[in-house]
């Protein structure tokens, strides 16, 4: 269980931060469903892969809390619904 506990909370970071992208840029909203997965998506991969790029980040522990851990998530999971909110903005204009 305690393996899980990180990819849960870059779950979470991910989908929270998904959310946030998509109440920010309005016109690349996914809804709400599809903020979150896609949030949750970014999250899990710039959590790990952050964390293993950067052992000093992914390190930076409070109380066995990787805080640098779930920041990268929740800026991933940004970052990803931005971009696919994007695409799919572009797809529906063309089509």
């Amino acid at each position: 269980m305690e393996s899980l506990l990180p990819i849960i909370l870059q779950l979470v970071a991910g989908a929270v931060g998904g959310n946030v992208g998509g109440a920010t840029m309005k016109d690349s909203s996914l809804g709400g469903l599809g903020n979150t997965i896609a949030g949750a998506v970014g999250g899990v991969g710039a959590g790990s892969i952050l964390g293993s790029l950067i052992p000093a980040i992914a390190n930076v522990a409070g109380g066995g809390l990787n805080i640098g851990n779930i920041a990268a998530s929740g800026v991933g999971g940004i970052v990803i619904q931005i971009i696919a909110g994007l695409i799919k903005a572009q797809m529906n204009k063309t089509a």
